[in-house]
């Protein structure tokens, strides 16, 4: 169940690499926390914000301040799930649905 668990993980993680829009740096769980992931992200030029797992022998080194702060994003994300059109994706077409997201995080961020 583990290494299932953990190829799901390394499949998603994978596909996310190739559609990454250009970025300075990347926040991640300890999921993310593999060699060759740090090194695809290093080739474009992509500073991996990731902690290492706590069974890795060699630590890490990750900017600690940037990963607390990345709360703020799971936040956002929270309060846009309590908008019932985000949360239930009742447009079926992607612009519609992407105007939606922004008008709402548009409204949370203003108040």
């Amino acid at each position: 169940m583990i290494s299932g668990l953990v190829f799901e993980v390394f499949n998603g993680g994978a596909a996310l690499l190739n559609s990454l829009p250009p970025a300075q740096w990347l926040l991640a769980d300890r999921g993310y926390d593999a060699d060759w992931f740090r090194e695809d992200l290093r080739n474009k030029c992509i500073k991996a914000c990731i902690p290492g797992r706590k069974s890795q022998t060699k630590p890490v080194k990750y900017d600690k301040r940037r990963y607390k702060r990345r709360n703020r994003i799971e936040i956002m994300f929270g309060r846009l799930k309590d908008w019932r059109r985000v949360a239930t994706c009742y447009d079926r077409c992607p612009k519609v649905f992407l105007s939606a997201i922004a008008l709402a995080a548009t409204v949370l961020f203003w108040f």
